[in-house]
């Protein structure tokens, strides 16, 4: 596997995950995930563990999409986890992280959910 820059603040994921994305490298997409991360995505499913992040990322990315960044919003920390979360500005409801300092000091997603659905009334 090649080596990515490592994320070392949380804020730092949302930059890392517009530029891989954008450069379609869906392993350096899955590079954001702890092994054990769980991602909401597709809407109304969960995607689990980095290599099946990696190729559900694959897939979206073979249509070459665009993601524009988008500003953090601030950072809740507490000890070696935080919650990060963007106001979106595709339309989404909003977008939330939750992510886990590691041993070296950077920082990995652990739960990851991009898109809130509003419950059907």
């Amino acid at each position: 596997m090649p080596e990515y820059e490592k994320a070392m603040r949380p804020e730092d994921l949302t930059r890392l995950f517009v530029e891989r994305s954008n450069a379609g490298d869906a392993a350096g997409v899955a590079a954001l995930y702890a092994e054990d991360a769980v991602l909401a995505y597709p809407p109304g499913e969960l995607t689990v563990g980095r290599e099946a992040i990696r190729v559900l990322w694959a897939g979206v990315l073979a249509r070459r999409p665009r993601f524009e960044p988008e500003e953090p919003l601030p950072t809740l920390v507490s000890g070696d986890i935080a919650l990060t979360s963007t106001p979106p500005g595709d339309g989404a409801s909003a977008r939330a992280q939750v992510v886990r300092r590691q041993p070296d000091g950077s920082w990995l997603r652990v739960l990851d959910q991009p898109e809130f659905v509003p419950p059907a009334r």
